[in-house]
């Protein structure tokens, strides 16, 4: 199945349908359209039936008069049979039956109608768009998917709105300029004058610089992402560090009955001071994470500013602050 984008603005019943008929769509964008839908009778038709029927009940009425010795429960039974017979067909032919999968069809194409231009075919995409669109929504999966997310740890309401609706804007973006270059490539693929070089020079710049932006944004995601993969790190040390802490009590206790307090204590001890460490590393990096969301919010944008660099993964220094005045860390000296 063809992979599609849809605005987050379009409703998620109508999306869902969208997302899950590329192959549907690509079709419906080459130009196919569904089978004509079976019209509905005209009133004339209808009314032509009806006085049908009514000509046939009297015809059989005519008939029972003239002939005394007809039996009347036999006349009954045969006008009972006409008349079902009559109102199938009059049935029928007020509500015509479409084939459920026909009818499935024309609903993807009638919303493909409605949403056009809300909606991106990455197939359509050329491989250097795809590529970025790619990247761009890696980012935003892994984000959306971190346990930090989950727990609420980043700005989740946020988080859930912003994200997709960037992604929408790069794959709308990139559906743009895909569709240019394409062109451009076509028009001078075929050979062209000085003239036309010099006059598609320009154009061609354009198309770099627009293709530079949409990968500034793509980045900026990517190294929001890394801030989140760095707290979930922090998040994930922090609470296996806590289930030792919790276990604590234990070590203690067998140390004293085995006799070796003197060597175990000081490494149980800096266990203590190890989980109070990865607390504040969990801290910084949750902050250092929604330094690069507001990053990705215009609204809260400086332009100014930059991106704090992302600590080196594996690292727990680097993701420490030092923190004067703080009475753990000065016990602890």
């Amino acid at each position: 199945m063809a992979h599609v984008i849809v605005d987050p603005q379009v409703p998620e019943a109508d999306a869902q349908l969208l997302r899950e008929n590329g192959t549907l769509l690509a079709r419906v964008r080459r130009g196919w359209v569904p089978p004509p839908q079976p019209s509905l009778p005209g009133k004339d038709h209808v009314q032509k039936l009806q006085i049908g029927l009514a000509s046939v009940f009297t015809l059989l009425l005519m008939i029972s008069v003239s002939r005394s010795g007809f039996n009347g429960f036999t006349l009954l039974v045969a006008v009972g049979a006409i008349v079902m017979f009559m109102a199938v067909l009059i049935k029928r032919d007020i509500d015509p039956i479409e084939d459920a999968e026909v009818a499935a069809d024309r609903e993807v194409y009638e919303q493909a109608r409605w949403y056009e231009g809300r909606y991106v075919l990455v197939a359509e995409l050329d491989e250097s768009a795809q590529r970025l669109l790619a990247r761009a929504g890696q980012a935003v999966r892994s984000v959306l998917g971190s346990q930090v997310h989950a727990e609420g740890l980043l700005d989740d309401v946020r988080n859930t709105v912003m994200l997709p609706a960037e992604e929408w804007e790069i794959a709308r973006l990139l559906a743009k300029l895909s569709a240019l270059r394409t062109q451009h490539r076509k028009t001078v693929s075929g050979g062209i004058t000085p003239e036309v070089a010099a006059a598609a020079a320009p154009l061609a710049r354009a198309l770099d610089s627009s293709e530079g932006a949409v990968v500034a944004r793509v980045e900026a995601l990517e190294r929001y992402a890394v801030h989140v993969a760095e707290a979930e790190r922090a998040y994930h040390a922090h609470a296996q560090i806590e289930e030792l802490r919790g276990r604590l009590p234990q070590y203690e206790e067998l140390v004293a009955e085995s006799g070796a307090d003197a060597l175990a204590v000081p490494e149980l001890d800096r266990l203590t001071g190890d989980a109070g460490l990865l607390e504040q590393a969990l801290r910084r990096s949750v902050r250092s994470a929604h330094e690069a969301f507001r990053h990705l919010d215009p609204a809260h944008a400086d332009p100014a500013a930059t991106l704090p660099e992302a600590p080196a993964p594996g690292d727990p220094a680097a993701m420490l602050p030092e923190a004067p005045g703080d009475p753990d860390r000065d016990d602890r000296a």
